[in-house]
Protein backbone atom coordinates (compact mmCIF):
# COMPACT_ATOMS: atom_id res chain seq x y z
CA UNK A 1 0.00 0.00 0.00
CA UNK A 2 1.30 3.45 -0.82
CA UNK A 3 1.06 6.46 1.48
CA UNK A 4 -1.90 8.81 1.33
CA UNK A 5 0.38 11.65 0.22
CA UNK A 6 1.84 9.64 -2.66
CA UNK A 7 -1.59 8.30 -3.62
CA UNK A 8 -2.96 11.84 -3.89
CA UNK A 9 0.11 13.05 -5.80
CA UNK A 10 -0.13 10.19 -8.32
CA UNK A 11 -3.82 10.92 -8.86
CA UNK A 12 -2.87 14.56 -9.52
CA UNK A 13 -0.19 13.28 -11.94
CA UNK A 14 -2.79 11.20 -13.79
CA UNK A 15 -4.85 14.36 -14.24
CA UNK A 16 -1.73 16.24 -15.42
CA UNK A 17 -0.93 13.50 -17.94
CA UNK A 18 -4.47 13.61 -19.30
CA UNK A 19 -4.30 17.41 -19.46
CA UNK A 20 -1.03 17.07 -21.36
CA UNK A 21 -2.69 14.66 -23.77
CA UNK A 22 -5.50 17.15 -24.33
CA UNK A 23 -2.94 19.95 -24.82
CA UNK A 24 -1.08 17.97 -27.48
CA UNK A 25 -4.33 17.05 -29.20
CA UNK A 26 -5.15 20.77 -29.31
CA UNK A 27 -1.72 21.51 -30.78
CA UNK A 28 -2.20 18.75 -33.33
CA UNK A 29 -5.53 20.20 -34.42
CA UNK A 30 -4.09 23.73 -34.58
CA UNK A 31 -1.18 22.54 -36.72
CA UNK A 32 -3.54 20.62 -38.98
CA UNK A 33 -5.73 23.70 -39.41
CA UNK A 34 -2.65 25.68 -40.44
CA UNK A 35 -1.66 23.08 -43.04
CA UNK A 36 1.19 21.43 -41.13
CA UNK A 37 0.18 17.80 -41.33
CA UNK A 38 3.60 16.55 -40.20
CA UNK A 39 3.63 18.83 -37.16
CA UNK A 40 0.07 17.69 -36.46
CA UNK A 41 1.29 14.09 -36.59
CA UNK A 42 4.17 14.86 -34.20
CA UNK A 43 1.76 16.31 -31.65
CA UNK A 44 -0.75 13.51 -32.17
CA UNK A 45 1.97 11.02 -31.27
CA UNK A 46 2.61 13.12 -28.14
CA UNK A 47 -1.13 12.96 -27.39
CA UNK A 48 -1.03 9.16 -27.47
CA UNK A 49 2.13 9.03 -25.34
CA UNK A 50 0.54 11.15 -22.63
CA UNK A 51 -2.56 8.98 -22.60
CA UNK A 52 -0.34 5.95 -22.08
CA UNK A 53 1.61 7.70 -19.33
CA UNK A 54 -1.69 8.27 -17.51
CA UNK A 55 -2.60 4.62 -18.05
CA UNK A 56 0.73 3.45 -16.61
CA UNK A 57 0.07 5.49 -13.47
CA UNK A 58 -3.50 4.12 -13.30
CA UNK A 59 -2.25 0.55 -13.65
CA UNK A 60 0.32 1.21 -10.96
CA UNK A 61 -2.22 2.56 -8.47
CA UNK A 62 -4.49 -0.41 -9.17
CA UNK A 63 -1.59 -2.81 -8.61
CA UNK A 64 -0.94 -1.19 -5.23
CA UNK A 65 -4.60 -1.42 -4.16
CA UNK A 66 -5.02 2.35 -4.38
CA UNK A 67 -8.06 3.90 -6.03
CA UNK A 68 -7.67 5.91 -9.22
CA UNK A 69 -9.60 9.15 -8.89
CA UNK A 70 -10.28 10.81 -12.22
CA UNK A 71 -10.74 14.56 -12.03
CA UNK A 72 -12.00 17.16 -14.50
CA UNK A 73 -9.50 18.24 -17.13
CA UNK A 74 -8.96 21.99 -17.26
CA UNK A 75 -9.26 23.87 -20.55
CA UNK A 76 -6.17 23.99 -22.76
CA UNK A 77 -5.00 26.69 -25.19
CA UNK A 78 -6.42 26.33 -28.70
CA UNK A 79 -4.01 28.26 -30.93
CA UNK A 80 -0.36 29.25 -31.25
CA UNK A 81 1.21 31.90 -33.45
CA UNK A 82 3.71 29.52 -35.05
CA UNK A 83 5.08 26.00 -35.01
CA UNK A 84 8.09 27.23 -33.07
CA UNK A 85 5.75 28.79 -30.48
CA UNK A 86 4.05 25.40 -30.10
CA UNK A 87 7.37 23.72 -29.36
CA UNK A 88 8.48 26.47 -26.97
CA UNK A 89 5.19 26.13 -25.08
CA UNK A 90 5.71 22.37 -25.06
CA UNK A 91 9.19 22.68 -23.56
CA UNK A 92 7.94 24.90 -20.74
CA UNK A 93 5.09 22.48 -20.12
CA UNK A 94 7.40 19.45 -20.08
CA UNK A 95 9.65 21.20 -17.54
CA UNK A 96 6.60 21.50 -15.27
CA UNK A 97 5.83 17.82 -15.76
CA UNK A 98 9.45 16.99 -14.90
CA UNK A 99 9.09 18.95 -11.65
CA UNK A 100 5.91 16.99 -10.84
CA UNK A 101 7.67 13.66 -11.48
CA UNK A 102 10.58 14.81 -9.33
CA UNK A 103 8.08 15.62 -6.58
CA UNK A 104 6.60 12.13 -6.81
CA UNK A 105 10.09 10.69 -6.52
CA UNK A 106 10.79 12.84 -3.45
CA UNK A 107 7.62 11.63 -1.75
CA UNK A 108 8.41 8.00 -2.58
CA UNK A 109 11.93 8.42 -1.20
CA UNK A 110 10.61 10.01 2.02
CA UNK A 111 8.21 7.07 2.35
CA UNK A 112 10.98 4.53 1.64
CA UNK A 113 8.57 3.17 -0.99
CA UNK A 114 11.02 1.26 -3.14
CA UNK A 115 8.39 -0.14 -5.49
CA UNK A 116 7.21 3.37 -6.32
CA UNK A 117 10.78 4.60 -6.69
CA UNK A 118 11.43 1.79 -9.14
CA UNK A 119 8.37 2.67 -11.23
CA UNK A 120 9.13 6.40 -11.13
CA UNK A 121 12.66 5.90 -12.49
CA UNK A 122 11.04 5.11 -15.85
CA UNK A 123 9.22 8.45 -15.77
CA UNK A 124 12.37 10.34 -14.76
CA UNK A 125 14.15 8.88 -17.79
CA UNK A 126 11.13 9.56 -20.00
CA UNK A 127 11.12 13.23 -19.02
CA UNK A 128 14.78 13.57 -19.99
CA UNK A 129 13.86 12.20 -23.43
CA UNK A 130 10.78 14.43 -23.69
CA UNK A 131 12.66 17.65 -22.96
CA UNK A 132 15.57 16.69 -25.21
CA UNK A 133 13.25 15.86 -28.11
CA UNK A 134 11.39 19.16 -27.80
CA UNK A 135 14.66 21.12 -27.63
CA UNK A 136 15.67 19.40 -30.88
CA UNK A 137 12.39 20.52 -32.46
CA UNK A 138 13.00 24.12 -31.34
CA UNK A 139 16.49 23.97 -32.86
CA UNK A 140 15.02 22.65 -36.12
CA UNK A 141 12.43 25.45 -36.17
CA UNK A 142 15.13 28.04 -35.54
CA UNK A 143 17.19 26.56 -38.37
CA UNK A 144 14.41 27.00 -40.91
CA UNK A 145 13.13 30.31 -39.46
CA UNK A 146 10.95 31.95 -42.12
CA UNK A 147 12.21 29.68 -44.90
CA UNK A 148 9.02 28.17 -46.31
CA UNK A 149 10.89 25.37 -48.09
CA UNK A 150 12.74 24.49 -44.89
CA UNK A 151 9.47 24.39 -42.96
CA UNK A 152 7.95 22.27 -45.71
CA UNK A 153 10.82 19.78 -45.40
CA UNK A 154 10.62 19.74 -41.60
CA UNK A 155 6.88 19.15 -41.80
CA UNK A 156 7.45 16.23 -44.19
CA UNK A 157 10.03 14.74 -41.80
CA UNK A 158 7.66 15.00 -38.83
CA UNK A 159 4.94 13.23 -40.80
CA UNK A 160 7.04 10.05 -40.63
CA UNK A 161 7.03 9.90 -36.82
CA UNK A 162 5.25 6.82 -35.52
CA UNK A 163 4.03 5.79 -32.11
CA UNK A 164 5.27 2.83 -30.14
CA UNK A 165 3.53 1.99 -26.88
CA UNK A 166 5.86 1.84 -23.89
CA UNK A 167 6.99 -1.60 -22.77
CA UNK A 168 5.61 -0.89 -19.28
CA UNK A 169 2.16 -0.69 -20.79
CA UNK A 170 2.35 -3.52 -23.29
CA UNK A 171 3.78 -5.90 -20.65
CA UNK A 172 0.89 -5.12 -18.28
CA UNK A 173 -1.92 -5.76 -20.73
Amino acid sequence: MISKQLHEAINAQINAELWSAYLYLSMSMDAEAKGYKGVANWFFVQFREEQDHARIFMNYLNSRESKVELRPIAEVPQSWESVEAMFRYTLEHEKKVTAMIDNLMSIAREDHDFASINRLVWFVDEQIEEEEGVREMITACEAVECNKYGMYMLDKELAARTYTAPALLTAAE
